[in-house]
């Protein structure tokens, strides 16, 4: 039996006849019963690896497989392992829990029997028993995003893949799905996330991938990747954008990484943290640059995704439009 559960090497994927390279050499492992973190900015080509690893989209070159399986010539075979809860949620409002859970089961030929008992227990892990029977125009976001991702699971899949589950959640039901998630983990369900909230990553994931362009620019666990940042970030707030651009030069040489400002306020990663405040204080007093306040902190996830992509995490605006396009064009068939 294999180790590994989720690979992938050389995908390409292009669209536009040509134009647009969403996937360009992506490589990508998975092992059994880890939780890989898939992080990159907007339009950086997460969905579009997930879509190709799913076989909701046939790559165009490379070659990936799950538990051993091809995903374009085994797809079929691929999708009986895999779940997939995606960024939207795909349940139909206009059944209840049970009916949509119900639903799943028959689409993929479970015993009868087995879909029941798997109903009911889906919905008692995800704390919806009591709102089983009811339709899901009655159910608030967060119970929506846990009964999308309970219908991902009906099968008992041994891999699941996560596009951006919790986008749109509030903090209180973002941390209720990330509990369950970790619950599938320590019962031995391998996840591939994707995410563009950080603070998600570096908790559910003992491995992150960074993409952008299509491809793979940095790899390791979210330690490793905060230690490569430096040890600290000198965080200076000025009294005006010009002053923080201005204080971002008198200090750029201090660190081999380029300052970070926004608005009023200047990041810089250093070593030896203290010691380069003292150096940028001076520096920016000799300035008459006044300084509003000075904080020394860890490096973060958000700033190893700032410095490698050079962009803040955001929401996948190409999805969402995709996906509301989709829903404009349903719903122009359905009123005529």
């Amino acid at each position: 039996m294999t180790d590994i559960a989720v690979e992938a090497r050389g995908l390409k994927k292009t669209f536009r006849k040509g134009q647009v390279k969403a996937l360009d050499g992506f490589d990508l492992t998975v092992r059994r019963g880890q939780v890989v973190g898939l992080l990159g900015p907007n339009g950086a080509g997460k969905t579009t690896a997930v879509r190709a690893l799913t076989t909701t989209l046939r790559p165009d070159a490379g070659t990936a497989t799950i538990l051993g399986l091809d995903v374009v010539k085994d797809a079929a075979k691929v999708r009986r392992i895999i779940g997939l809860a995606g960024q939207f949620a795909t349940v139909d409002e206009n059944l209840t829990g049970i009916e949509n859970l119900e639903m799943i089961g028959r689409l993929n030929h479970l015993p009868h029997g087995f879909v029941k008992q798997r109903t009911e227990e889906l919905l008692e892990q995800f704390g919806l028993s009591d709102a089983g029977s009811r339709s899901l125009k009655t159910y608030s976001g967060g119970m929506r995003r846990r009964l999308d991702l309970a219908a991902a699971l009906v099968s008992s899949p041994p891999i699941l893949f996560l596009d951006e589950p919790t986008t749109g959640l509030d903090p209180q039901s973002r941390l209720g799905l990330w509990e369950v998630i970790e619950g599938l983990v320590r019962g031995g369900t391998t996840v591939l996330l994707t995410t563009q909230y950080l603070e998600e990553a570096d908790r559910l994931a003992e491995d992150i991938v960074v993409i952008d362009h299509g491809k793979v620019i940095a790899h390791g666990t979210p330690a490793e990747l905060k230690a490569d940042m430096g040890a600290t970030v000198l965080a200076i707030t000025t009294d005006s954008p010009e002053q923080a651009r201005e204080a971002s030069q008198l200090i750029a040489d201090l660190s081999p990484k380029a300052p970070h400002f926004d608005g009023n306020s200047v990041e810089l990663t250093v070593e030896e943290g203290p010691p380069k405040a003292a150096e940028v204080l001076r520096r920016l007093d000799a300035g008459s640059i006044p300084v509003v306040g000075l904080t020394l902190r860890e490096p973060s996830l958000d700033d190893v995704f700032l410095a490698l992509t050079g962009k803040p995490t955001e929401v996948d605006t190409e999805a969402v439009t995709q996906s509301s396009t989709a829903r404009g064009r349903r719903g122009a068939k359905e009123s005529s």
